[in-house]
């Protein structure tokens, strides 16, 4: 029986991590999904969130995403968002300062669009804030 299977995340820059995992943990569009070698296979919208990776030798890696798709196939896992940053390298400052201008933003906003785009970095930014903090607890 497999025991780990193929996890890619990809960013639209560059490939964050590639490796074998025992087990998978993101935020689908309907809820957070846990991902399994052998798993079903599936393609949903995943949202702003932390991506917990359970590597083959136990360790954990954590990668923040912007949103994007998942494709789960049963030996091999593929996240592909435009914006994927590594746990280690979250800044909290940056992330709290960019949800300040968001906030900032949108209370200036004008139109239905710029009030939209507000809105979505606000997400984005809480999203990256709140992974922060989960990938400090783990370490």
């Amino acid at each position: 029986m497999t025991t780990t299977m193929h996890v890619d995340v990809v960013s639209a820059e560059e490939s964050i991590f590639s490796g074998e995992a025992r087990f998978v943990a993101l935020p689908g569009e309907a809820g957070e999904l846990g991902i399994y070698p052998r798993h079903t296979p599936l393609i949903t919208r995943i949202r702003p969130g932390a991506v917990r990776i359970e590597k083959a030798d136990g360790t954990e890696e954590f990668v923040f995403v912007a949103g994007g798709l998942l494709e789960v196939q049963p030996n091999c896992v593929t996240v592909l968002s435009d914006t994927a940053i590594r746990g280690k390298d979250l800044d909290e400052a940056k992330a709290t300062a960019a949800r300040a201008q968001a906030e900032e933003t949108l209370k200036n906003a004008k139109s239905d669009i710029d009030i939209a785009m507000a809105q979505s970095e606000l997400v984005v930014m809480a999203a990256q804030i709140a992974a922060l903090r989960k990938y400090r607890q783990k370490k």
